[in-house]
């Protein structure tokens, strides 16, 4: 953290999101290394800053567009058609259209299928594209379950027996079951899982797979007490995994999609103390916007208090755990005093609040605080029209 650039910044600013070059560079370095031969694609949804955007396809990624709009951006800073993966539910007709054209796009429903083929069939074309699928296993090596996402294992196989689809070419398959796994077992029982389907795809297809998407699922570590997964241990085996299969797979592109990874942890974002008040003998830091500038600790802190349940991995990427981030307060002045403080934002509502009871040193108006791991699902979640606040700067150094 560069708390010159945060005192700089925090005087013309009471809160903006700072990410750090370096340690963006450094993840993308970290995962080329550990997968040297596979193809990775940077999930835009995670942090779509522009400038953050430039470094990242700058360095050898794709990308992975949850929208016709990220198809554009990807365009726009220079990728080709055939580095942007388009892969989301609920495709309008011109969202097809589009991605048809710019990218390599993904189909995630029998619906989807069969108004693609109708497009080509309109422009005497037969399109290429890819699949996503819901399989019939999960993430843990249970059963599959019902999914939003995708299309059932079974009814696809079962429309590829039908042969109607004449103006369709499956050239890949794209698979996701969760994200944040920090087990480098389970991730590469899932990548064999992912391999094995990708098999019996393309038999049903009697035509080699292009390329095979497994989604992405390397979390990091929020926590102190979490274990970071072994990037260079994961990589091995599914080298290892990939030997195994190399006749079936002699000219198929093997994809890993990742977003958290390359940026959570170069982010931080500072809010700034507006004042302070003691209620009922609890003292209360008022911070510039907390809830409607990064969500996500208000999310936990809401989740924590109406929730002592397990939390389900559907509730990626709005909330992962608790205690995921840290406060480190920068006074202005050496402070000796010390405090118990609840820390809250400046909207009007209960619910902006994103911790309590931390032990901090007195700070006054005009201090700043300083939250770690916001480099990834903060800004682009934030609702920051909220009270009608002022935009909330972003800043690469």
């Amino acid at each position: 953290m560069d708390k010159k650039t945060i005192f700089n910044l925090s005087k013309k600013y009471s809160s903006f999101y700072l990410y750090d070059e370096s340690q963006i560079l450094s993840n993308i370095s970290q995962l080329h290394h550990a997968f040297p031969n596979i193809k990775l694609l940077y999930s835009i949804k995670s942090n779509s800053n522009q400038e953050v955007l430039k470094t990242i396809f700058n360095n050898n990624l794709g990308a992975d567009a949850a929208s016709i709009n990220e198809v554009f951006m990807a365009q726009k800073l220079g990728l080709s058609r055939n580095n942007i993966f388009y892969s989301a539910p609920g495709k309008s007709s011109e969202d097809i259209n589009q991605g048809l054209k710019n990218s390599t796009l993904i189909a995630d429903s029998i619906n989807e299928l069969r108004k693609i083929n109708e497009i080509g069939k309109c422009n005497h074309t037969i399109y290429k594209i890819g699949v996503r699928i819901n399989p019939n296993f999960s993430f843990n090596d249970e059963l599959g379950y019902p999914s939003k996402f995708g299309i059932d294992e079974d009814k696809l196989f079962q429309l590829f027996n039908e042969n109607t689809l004449n103006n369709i070419k499956i050239i890949g398959i794209h698979i996701h079951l969760k994200s944040q796994e920090l087990s480098t077992k389970k991730l590469s029982n899932y990548y064999q899982n992912v391999i094995l389907l990708a098999l019996q795809v393309q038999k049903r297809l009697r035509s080699p797979l292009t390329f095979i998407n497994m989604g992405s699922g390397i979390g990091v570590p929020y926590r102190s007490t979490d274990n970071p997964v072994n990037i260079t241990l994961l990589g091995k085996r599914l080298s290892s995994l990939l030997s195994r299969f190399h006749s079936q797979l002699v000219n198929t592109k093997i994809i890993i999609e990742s977003g958290r990874y390359l940026t959570c942890n170069a982010g931080t974002y500072v809010t700034r103390v507006l004042d302070r008040k003691v209620s009922h003998e609890q003292t209360f830091l008022i911070l510039s916007n907390t809830l409607n500038g990064f969500i996500r600790p208000s999310l936990a802190m809401l989740i924590n208090k109406y929730n002592n349940h397990s939390i389900s991995v559907a509730s990626e990427p709005l909330f992962t755990t608790t205690n995921a981030f840290k406060f480190t307060p920068l006074p202005q002045r050496p402070v000796n005093k010390k405090e118990k403080v609840t820390l809250v934002g400046n909207l009007c509502t209960t619910t902006d609040i994103i911790a309590e009871n931390l032990i901090m040193p007195y700070l006054r108006p005009g201090d700043v605080i300083a939250i770690s791991n916001a480099g990834a699902y903060g800004a682009v979640l934030s609702p920051m029209q909220f009270s009608s606040h002022n935009d909330i700067k972003e800043f690469l150094i």
